[in-house]
């Protein structure tokens, strides 16, 4: 994967970014208040030695360098700690004593800075200046040599002793902006990780790279699709019916040479959506004027007539097992050239069924007696259903999930289908995630054609100065225009009337 992919990734799951930001920052605050607020006091030393001349002083210069550095480690000694807590009792151990204090020596010089930290702002400044009296002390103590009046080495005090206003721990503005930052790195890296390891079908690139056949479209997600999955009424002007529209198209130009009257729709696993774009698809069809046939051929979980809101009890099991004629279960759908055959009994045997000589007979009726013939079957990796009719159609449309159909899926369901011989018009990216741009485009270019000023045009039947209105933008408005099936007759001077198939012509719309 490379970074533009990285990037990607984490773009998809930016809600697990801000998720660990979240955490990041909760626990910053956490740790911020439940710290116990420290101060700190500090005091700095000077330490000199008598010396004559020039010489005297450099070599005195080297001297008391080298000699600082043991008053540092005699700031954080017992013996210092023990002196401090038998002269002013603090409140605590020659131990915590010795663990408040620390000490720095500034580079190059003889300035050595004692700290002191603890919890209470008062006794850390008690602290430091038992401390500063203490040192000096011992140092002259232990510098003066036996019969000598004054020490070689003296060590005054320059600065403090002085306590901070503020705490110095903890600080709430750092923990927030290390807790952000780490929560920050920490919700990429899982991203990428998330991304490294998800095997599932996220593009349309993949999906066509999968399965070896041209990707015909990609069906938004929509979450009105859960109450009101067709695309009727107020759906009809969605990007989801839009996309399908797309599809229509892709699929009726995908083999100009060899053309697919009778087209199965089936997927790799159950809950990819494939029942809804089945009768989306034929929703679609015929809207565009052709007669459509759209069949349940899944017989083990038959859905088409619930969606359709049609009758279910006989079907395509009963036409098949030669208990009713075919003509008597097709049920019409709506005011569109829609006709349903839902799946009907449940039968023991659907397999056998599905690969009978009637089944086949049966699709060779039904070719003669619609335009187009959809026929939606069972998930490959479930059972062979979907193989058996896939043999018999003129070809197959894959649907796969995005998000949720992994590509291992994908490839065994597309050799099930390589190994029956059966033809892949092309697959489908279900439930797909499209860029705002493209929705934000869509719903613009939507508004702005739903209702067109009015165009003056003097047709033949009607006066030269009569306005009329040009009716293209009402018809696009619910998918009638289509690049392959909406054609204007150049050979009329009437623009207002529009093939929509060889055969049949829209009838003017009234104002």
């Amino acid at each position: 994967m490379d970074l533009r992919t990285h990037l990607s990734v984490v773009r998809q799951r930016w809600w697990l970014v801000l998720a660990t930001v979240m955490v990041g920052l909760g626990a910053a605050g956490l740790v911020t208040v439940r710290t116990e607020p420290l101060y700190t006091s500090s005091v700095t030393f000077f330490v000199t030695t008598q010396s004559q001349g020039v010489t005297d002083a450099y070599q005195g210069g080297l001297f008391l360098q080298q000699r600082v550095k043991s008053y540092a480690d005699l700031l954080t000694s017992d013996r210092l700690a023990q002196s401090v807590v038998a002269d002013q009792p603090v409140g605590l151990t020659a131990d915590e004593v010795q663990s408040r204090v620390t000490a720095r020596v500034e580079a190059n010089t003889v300035l050595l800075r004692a700290t002191v930290t603890d919890s209470d702002q008062a006794r850390s400044l008690r602290l430091t200046e038992s401390v500063a009296s203490h040192f000096v002390a011992l140092v002259q103590r232990l510098e003066t040599p036996p019969g000598a009046q004054e020490p070689p080495v003296k060590i005054e005090t320059v600065s403090g002793p002085r306590v901070s206003a503020d705490p110095v721990s903890p600080r709430p503005a750092r923990n927030l902006v290390v807790g952000g930052v780490l929560g920050l790195l920490l919700g990429i890296a899982l991203c990428v990780l998330r991304g490294l390891i998800d095997t599932t079908v996220r593009d349309g690139a993949t999906l066509q790279q999968l399965t070896g056949s041209p990707l015909l479209g990609q069906i938004p997600w929509d979450v009105e699709a859960l109450n009101s999955p067709l695309i009727v009424g107020t759906a009809s002007q969605s990007a989801r019916a839009e996309a399908m529209r797309k599809l229509r198209t892709n699929l009726r130009f995908v083999d100009v040479h060899e053309s697919a009257r009778v087209i199965a729709v089936t997927s790799s696993v159950q809950g990819e959506g494939k029942s809804t774009l089945s009768c989306n698809l034929a929703i679609s069809l015929a809207e565009a004027g052709w007669q459509v046939l759209l069949v349940d051929a899944d017989l083990r979980r038959p859905k088409i007539a619930q969606y359709l809101g049609l009758e279910a009890g006989i079907g395509l099991t009963d036409v098949l097992i030669g208990e009713v004629d075919v003509a008597d279960v097709v049920q019409p759908w709506g005011d569109k050239s829609l006709l349903v055959l839902p799946g009907g009994s449940m039968p023991p045997n659907p397999s056998e069924l599905l690969g009978s000589k009637g089944m086949a007979d049966l699709l060779r009726a039904l070719r003669e007696s619609a335009d187009i013939v959809i026929v939606d079957t069972a998930p490959l990796l479930a059972v062979t259903d979907a193989a058996v009719v896939a043999v018999q159609t003129d070809g197959v449309l894959l649907a796969t999930r995005h998000g949720k159909t992994t590509r291992a899926q994908v490839a065994t369901a597309t050799e099930a289908l390589e190994a029956v011989s059966a033809r892949v018009l092309g697959c489908v990216l279900n439930m797909a995630k499209v860029a705002r741009s493209d929705n934000y485009q869509y719903e613009m270019y939507r508004t702005m054609t739903a209702s067109p000023p009015p165009v003056s045009v003097p047709p033949s039947s009607a006066p030269a100065n009569q306005e009329i209105d040009w009716p293209g933008a009402e018809i696009g408005a619910v998918g009638y225009l289509d690049d392959e099936l909406a054609r204007r007759d150049d050979r009329r001077d009437d623009p207002r009337v529009i093939d929509a198939t060889p055969t049949q012509e829209l009838t003017r719309i009234p104002r």
